[in-house]
């Protein structure tokens, strides 16, 4: 069994900060990309950040400049610094992963449960 749990969201005023942080657990083999996305109330789940096991990454146009996103391999971690937030940065934010399990040479995308970040302006 897999679990990604996020930790991090809250509410803050626009132009402020927060960082979010999702752990993966279970018996996983190995984890190839990590990311984030988000879905707005009335709205499509969309990808915000991505990283590579290597450290590549991207992002959405709606985010560059100011969300960064990094990872901690022996951790089985993935952060993401938001700054300069934004009323429409409102949004439940979920880890997104692509692991293999243990046992498994086949990669798996995996989905938490979310965690809420509310930007008041």
């Amino acid at each position: 069994q897999v679990q990604l749990v996020e930790s991090g969201g809250g509410l803050v005023q626009a132009g402020g900060s927060l960082r979010l942080s999702c752990v993966a657990s279970g018996s996983i083999r190995r984890i190839n990309s990590m990311g984030w996305g988000r879905q707005a109330p009335g709205k499509q789940r969309e990808l915000v950040a991505a990283i590579t096991s290597g450290g590549s990454t991207n992002y959405a146009d709606s985010v560059k400049g100011r969300f960064t996103i990094s990872r901690d391999n022996a951790k089985n971690t993935v952060y993401l610094q938001m700054n300069s937030l934004k009323p429409e940065d409102t949004a439940v934010y979920y880890c997104n992963a692509d692991l293999q399990v243990a046992g498994s040479y086949y990669g798996m995308e995996y989905w938490g449960k979310g965690t809420l970040v509310t930007v008041s302006s």
